[in-house]
């Protein structure tokens, strides 16, 4: 089947494939960022400076350059100054987790600091451990709280997995714009708005049943 002499045939199987490729870099963003994002936003908490100022100037640096120079830098910068490189997937996530957990870090800050310093005193008076604090009072109600914005960070980033085209990544974006070019057609190209859009229209839904789950006492 053709249209405007784009065999969609022929082009579904490389876009699926490359697709996959979108998922790849989105679920290893997830795994590395999420839980490096609460170490940035613990250590932005804190009130030594010689934790707190290195990891401002990290978020600073990284929520303030594009994430396409960040991939270019860590696929080419390695080489020029270690003498060695890391393979484009590698460098592709690589860039993505610690530009992702700067961002998920000031998420997670804000949700923290949104909970009343009442709470830590009355958890501190009840006898818990700071630990237990965290993971049994404040843990639940951040959860809470940052699943609007992280639901749109996630949806974001689906949309920036287009940019490992820039390292000569093969995902969707690329394989859509290469068989535009080799076409003349702008038809690869709304194909691959359509995969975005369904992706994300998964992840919005997936957040607003999250919400929904979340939706307790009254908040």
């Amino acid at each position: 089947m053709k249209i405007n002499n784009v065999p969609i045939d022929l082009l579904l199987p490389s876009m699926l494939e490359a697709t996959g490729m979108v998922l790849k870099i989105f679920f290893f963003t997830i795994l590395f960022a999420v839980p490096l994002g609460f170490l940035v936003a613990l250590g932005r908490r804190s009130k030594c400076v010689l934790i707190s100022g290195p990891i401002r100037v990290y978020q600073l640096i990284f929520r303030g350059t594009p994430l396409m120079l960040q991939l270019i830098f860590f696929m080419y910068a390695p080489y020029y100054l270690f003498d060695f490189s890391f393979g484009r997937f590698e460098a592709c996530i690589l860039a993505f987790v610690i530009n992702y957990a700067a961002y998920f870090g000031e998420i997670f800050r804000g949700g923290i600091d949104s909970i009343p310093a009442g709470q830590f005193e009355a958890a501190k008076v009840l006898g818990y451990s700071k630990v237990q604090t965290f993971f049994h009072i404040i843990l639940p109600q951040v959860a809470k709280c940052v699943t609007p914005a992280m639901g749109n960070e996630l949806m974001t980033l689906v949309k920036d997995t287009s940019l490992a085209q820039v390292i000569s990544v093969s995902e969707l974006f690329n394989v859509a714009f290469n068989a535009g070019s080799r076409y003349f057609s702008t038809v690869p190209i709304i194909i691959a708005g359509i995969f975005y859009l369904i992706m994300n229209t998964i992840v919005e839904m997936t957040f607003k049943s999250l919400e929904k789950r979340l939706k307790y006492g009254g908040r």
